[in-house]
């Protein structure tokens, strides 16, 4: 699993292999609270004209800010997308794309973060604004 599924506080391991992270190549390169990196190829991740698709760069914005998320809510409770925005900066046609997820507010019901993409020569192709509910866990 590039993104680690076992890693991620409260995942469930019978739908580990279905991850959409998976399909897109997903890598996390860097596991912290305060700075999680991950990278994604362009190859593969394209729309009709060539370029990286803005939905892929989505999905890499939310992963990384839902996993960062669950670190922090962790064990007590677990992570769930509430909001998500992309501005789409510049287009991307081949390489690595390398988005970094930094928090802006971690709360006991909410955590919001930042994803920073970037392309193989550190300019930024998208900005990212996840937001978190952090729901307790089931009682069971």
């Amino acid at each position: 699993m590039t993104s680690a599924p076992e890693g991620i506080p409260g995942t469930d391991q019978d739908v580990a292999a279905e991850q959409l992270a998976d399909k897109l190549g997903i890598e996390i390169t860097r596991w912290d609270a305060d700075r999680l990196v991950g990278t994604m190829p362009v190859k593969g991740n394209r729309q009709p004209y060539g370029l990286l698709h803005g939905g892929a760069s989505a999905v890499l914005a939310e992963t990384l800010g839902s996993i960062a998320a669950a670190m922090h809510a962790a064990p007590e409770r677990l992570a769930v997308g509430l909001e998500l925005s992309c501005t789409h900066h510049r287009g991307v046609t081949d390489g690595l794309v390398t988005g970094v997820c930094t928090p802006i507010h971690r709360g006991r019901s909410t955590a919001t973060y930042e994803i920073a993409v970037s392309d193989e020569q550190e300019r930024r192709v998208c900005t990212a604004r996840l937001t978190c509910f952090l729901k307790d866990t089931p009682k069971g």
